[in-house]
C-alpha cells in the first residue's frame, strides 16, 4: 500500500467520470476595466448612428481594409484555436460576435484590456500586444460582428433567452417527483443561488452533467478492513482516495475490492428518460433559484 499526502493544488482525478453532456460556452460576460489600462487605438467610424439611449443592437463600425487584414492575421494565429477562425466560437472559447463585451467596446477599450490581462480563471492567457495590434484585433472582431448581424441562420452561440422556454412550476414538480432530483439536491441547500452562479448554457450543462463531481469510494482490503474516502484516481490498475484525515492512499485494483458511489450517475441515468419538455421545464425551475 502506498501512503502519501497530496501536494497542494494537485488534481489527481482525470477519469472518465468527467465526461460532458454538452460543450459549455465560456461566456465573456461583463468585465471591469480600469481606465488606465485602456489602449490608445484609432477611433472607428460608425457606419450607422444609434438613437438616444442605449440599444441592444450594436452600432455598426467600419475600418480600413488594411487594419482589418492585420487583425485577421493576428487573430487567426493567436485566438482562432479557442474562438474559431471567424470569431464565431470554438471548442473552448465563446462566440465573440455575440459578446456583450465586444458590443460595448469603444475603440478597443474593453477588448484590449481582456487581451492584455487575460482571463486565467477561464483558461485565457494574456497577450503583450502593441496598441497597433490591439487596433487590428478590434477592427477584425467588430467587422466579424457586423457580418454576423447581417447573416441569417448562421448563429453559433446560445443566448440565455433561448433556454427560457419551459414552465417553472412543471419543472418543480418534476424535480420533486418523477426526476428524483430532490433525493440528492435541495433548493435551499446545494442549489441555493445556482442561477446566480451559472447562466444560460452553463447552467444547463450543470443540470445535465455537472462538472467536477465528487464521488466516494469504499475499498475493502484482503484483511476485511474497509477504508472510505473521496475518489481521487481510478484506472485499470490503481484505485486511490483521500481519507477523512486528508491523506491520499492507493492500492492495486488486483489486491482489493472497491465500490464507487458516483452521484453523477443519477444524471446519466436520466439521459434516456428525459423528454424535451422535462429538460425545458427543469431548466426553467432552476432559473428561479437565485
Amino acid at each position: 500500500m502506498q501512503r502519501r499526502r497530496i501536494p497542494c493544488g494537485t488534481n489527481c482525478l482525470r477519469s472518465t467520470l468527467q465526461r460532458r453532456a454538452l460543450l459549455a460556452a465560456m461566456l465573456l460576460g461583463s468585465l471591469a476595466v480600469s481606465a488606465a489600462q485602456a489602449p490608445k487605438t484609432p477611433t472607428p467610424t460608425p457606419s450607422t448612428r444609434s438613437g438616444a439611449g442605449q440599444s441592444s443592437t450594436p452600432a455598426r463600425k467600419s475600418y480600413a481594409p488594411a487594419v482589418i487584414e492585420t487583425g485577421k492575421s493576428l487573430f487567426q494565429q493567436n485566438c482562432s484555436f479557442c474562438h474559431g477562425r471567424d470569431a464565431g466560437g470554438g471548442e473552448s472559447g465563446p462566440d465573440l460576435t455575440r459578446s456583450k463585451l465586444v458590443t460595448q467596446d469603444v475603440a478597443g477599450d474593453k477588448i484590449g484590456a481582456v487581451v492584455r490581462n487575460g482571463r486565467p480563471e477561464k483558461g485565457m492567457p494574456r497577450f503583450d500586444f502593441s496598441d497597433r495590434q490591439i487596433a487590428g484585433l478590434t477592427a477584425f472582431i467588430h467587422t466579424q460582428q457586423n457580418v454576423a448581424l447581417t447573416r441569417k441562420g448562421g448563429r453559433k452561440g446560445v443566448d440565455v433567452s433561448d433556454l427560457q422556454t419551459g414552465n417553472a412550476e412543471a419543472g418543480k414538480q418534476y424535480f420533486d417527483g418523477a426526476g428524483g432530483c430532490a433525493a440528492c439536491h435541495s433548493p435551499a441547500g446545494d442549489l441555493a443561488g445556482i442561477a446566480s452562479r451559472y447562466k444560460g448554457l452553463e447552467l444547463e450543462e450543470q443540470m445535465l452533467y455537472p462538472k467536477h463531481p465528487k464521488s466516494s469510494v469504499t475499498v475493502t482490503l484482503a484483511s476485511g478492513q474497509t477504508i472510505t474516502g473521496i475518489l481521487e484516481y481510478l484506472d485499470e490498475f490503481t484505485v486511490g482516495l483521500v481519507d477523512s484525515t486528508g491523506v491520499y492512499r492507493s492500492w492495486r485494483t488486483a489486491d482489493v475490492q472497491y465500490e464507487v458511489d458516483a452521484p453523477v450517475n443519477a444524471h446519466v441515468d436520466l439521459f434516456g428518460k428525459y423528454t424535451d419538455a422535462d429538460i425545458h421545464n427543469l431548466m426553467a425551475y432552476l432559473q428561479t433559484l437565485r
